[in-house]
């Protein structure tokens, strides 16, 4: 590790390939001197089994001390009303702005030379929705209902953070992506304030606005229109994830959860249990998210370094994992890419 200060950060190993991958990631993290010090935490299943709870206490707390976390897959537990751990997280710090970018790393795909960034609203919409049964005749759950919301501070909260974003980064084209011609006032709302924040951004950053279902096609007949796409959380989960499958899919997905008191990075694929321990995990997308991560904290220089040895590594083809065609273990891929950051 660096000699300079260092950044207290919780890591969560997770389930299934969690602690593989999270393994791979701190290795690679500390050939390049990266400056967290660790605070290692459980969720998920592996959580529940240790403590009874799959985001205990002790999680949480640590979070709240770092404002910082890195995290592999978790696994919700299935029955025992348990909710999910990622909702949980997002609603306990508050955590507004999801951060999906898209990049082209793996070449010869059926899309060449993809950059985008998805902002996803984080904490309402269907996601937040108080759900209900309505029984009819004699069936007890005969219709469901759910009902979902959206308000203005949050939709102008997401639309100002994605302008911003755009600022910092040169990036060109802000892309407001809803559904207002049906769901006249939960996403009007949305594109309401997207308008609004649009305008203090005139000269600086262009704006677009896009039906969530044309917005869909267009992203695989057509997806270099696209720079920035700010959207609500629903539409935004659902394209966060076609658009990882224009670049290779999930293995290459990294994510950003983003608040004002606590940022948590993460791989967004599953834990993979099918293939845990078996030294076959692809642990680029979390190593993806360590780089925002650092970013995040100023250190865009260490991110720089790994994201061309990745690009060096993955382009030469000569140690891919299963995912992206090839038969390297995660070890070999870890070695690999340490040995290019040399």
């Amino acid at each position: 590790m660096s000699t300079e200060k260092t950044i207290p950060a919780t890591l969560i190993p997770g389930d299934g390939i969690g602690p593989e991958i999270v393994q791979s990631v701190v290795e690679i993290l500390d050939t390049v001197g990266a400056p967290f010090k660790w605070e290692k935490a459980l969720g998920g299943v592996a959580a529940l089994d240790a403590t009874g709870s799959p985001l205990p206490k002790e999680t949480i707390e640590s979070i709240r001390r770092t404002g910082l976390a890195l995290k592999g897959p978790l696994t919700t537990p299935v029955g025992g009303g348990f909710k999910s751990i990622n909702v949980t997280l997002r609603q306990e710090f508050g955590l507004f702005a999801n951060v999906r970018p898209t990049k082209t790393i793996v070449p010869g795909g059926r899309f060449e030379n993809i950059n985008l960034v998805i902002f996803r609203e984080n904490l309402e919409g269907y996601y937040a929705a108080m759900e209900n049964y309505i029984p009819y005749g004699d069936d007890p759950h005969a219709i469901a209902t759910s009902a979902g919301y959206t308000t203005r501070k949050e939709c102008n909260r997401i639309v100002r953070y994605a302008f911003e974003y755009a600022v910092k980064n040169n990036r060109k084209r802000v892309t407001l992506v809803h559904k207002a011609n049906i769901l006249k006032l939960l996403t009007g709302l949305f594109l309401e304030e997207g308008r609004k924040v649009a305008k203090e951004y005139e000269g600086r950053v262009e704006v677009n606005e896009r039906i969530v279902d044309a917005c869909a096609m267009q992203l695989v007949t057509d997806p270099w229109q696209y720079d920035c796409i700010v959207t609500t959380n629903l539409f935004g989960d659902i394209l966060s994830d076609l658009t990882a499958g224009l670049v290779g899919g999930l293995g290459l997905a990294p994510g950003a959860n983003i608040g004002e008191k606590a940022a948590v990075f993460e791989a967004v694929h599953g834990s993979a249990p099918d293939i845990a321990g078996q030294n076959k995990a692809n642990p680029t997308s979390l190593l993806l998210a360590a780089n925002m991560m650092l970013a995040h904290v100023g250190r865009q220089d260490l991110a720089t370094r790994i994201d061309k040895a990745i690009e060096k590594v993955i382009t030469s083809g000569a140690v891919r994992t299963g995912d992206l065609g090839g038969k390297a273990s995660t070890t070999d891929l870890t070695a690999a890419l340490k040995q290019a950051l040399v």
